[in-house]
């Protein structure tokens, strides 16, 4: 399978589902456990699993849709799909490109985040990833200043010019990249089917977004957040909770150490480089995937104090938990 822009920056443990490095799909014999289905897209393990009492049969069709709905958004947003409406865009040389109506949502809320955090998250820093393409090559190094300022300049969300079903950049030499917020976009139009087909307790984990629907048995699912100075994975902090996203970004899952320094994928688009923070992980508890998608890797970014003084005049509708480069973890409600 093709590498995508799509891969998550965290791995989330999900207490109450065991099978999330099982490719299968399981029917569990007892009531109220889940029937789960796991595989690969967006190059990391995802999972979907029922905790409803139906039928097999029922879970198996409605977790299948979802797995199709999962190979037709990847194909629509990730950029290294060569046919993807992302690739045809980056490939234009600045023409217009008829695109899905998913394409221009997704796009016109990327766009929307980078507004509001002016330019620290943007959609067009598709040419500095691929110069970096940390996680997605064995191949590590670091590039030239010249590269860099010359891939920064192509940096500009104000340059996406969205008309009716088209899309094209001002710069011909921009490229989209929207791995900060399409997973969020895509486990919210999962949970979005799985409600009109009358689910009411389940887990979607797209590879660290997990968002839950409704709770188990009644009572609160346990997440379990990954310890990122932990390397067997263990839980750092458990949080209870029921019909949210949690979704997390840190420095620990993609990327290379250099001369004792390590250069992880979330960058910095004030110098092109990895983002220097004080903070390992960001953990964001929303409403909407797609909020907690974008928020993690703005907030990890600005590092704690900025970030918590974001969310406080911005989105006080959401929560995060941050840890810090030493592991100590602190709470922003």
């Amino acid at each position: 399978m093709k590498k995508n822009c799509l891969h998550k920056r965290s791995i989330i443990i999900i207490t109450a589902v065991t099978i999330l490095t099982v490719l299968s799909l399981c029917s569990c014999a007892r009531k109220n456990e889940p029937y789960s289905r796991t595989g690969i897209f967006f190059d990391t393990i995802v999972d979907i699993s029922i905790y409803d009492d139906i039928p097999k049969e029922e879970s198996d069709r409605i977790i299948s849709k979802c797995f199709d709905l999962m190979a037709h958004y990847e194909g629509l947003f990730s950029r290294t799909v060569e046919d993807s409406d992302i690739s045809r865009i980056n490939r234009a040389n600045g023409n217009a490109v008829t695109v899905s109506p998913e394409t221009i949502e997704l796009l016109t809320e990327a766009i929307g985040y980078a507004k509001l955090s002016s330019g620290i998250v943007d959609p067009t820093v598709g040419r500095l990833s691929i110069l970096w393409n940390i996680g997605s090559s064995e191949e590590n190094r670091i590039p030239s200043e010249e590269e860099i300022e010359n891939a920064l300049s192509t940096v500009d969300y104000t340059g996406v010019i969205l008309e009716n079903d088209t899309v094209r950049l001002l710069n011909p030499e921009a490229a989209l990249d929207l791995g900060f917020i399409a997973k969020g976009y895509i486990a919210d139009r999962l949970k979005e089917y799985m409600l009109s087909e009358k689910i009411g307790s389940a887990v979607i984990n797209l590879g660290g977004n997990v968002l839950l629907i409704g709770s188990k048995n009644g009572n609160d699912f346990e997440i379990g957040l990954k310890d990122p100075l932990d390397p067997n994975g263990r839980p750092r902090t458990v949080l209870g909770e029921s019909d949210v996203s949690i979704v997390s970004s840190g420095n620990y899952e993609r990327f290379f150490e250099k001369d004792g320094k390590r250069y992880h994928h979330i960058l910095s688009l004030s110098d092109g480089y990895p983002a220097e923070s004080d903070l390992s992980m960001v953990t964001i508890v929303s409403k909407k995937s797609i909020d907690g998608d974008a928020l993690s890797t703005l907030c990890f970014i600005l590092g704690s104090q900025k970030a918590k003084e974001f969310l406080s005049e911005h989105r006080p509708d959401v929560y995060a938990v941050f840890t810090d480069m030493n592991g100590n973890v602190t709470y922003s409600r």
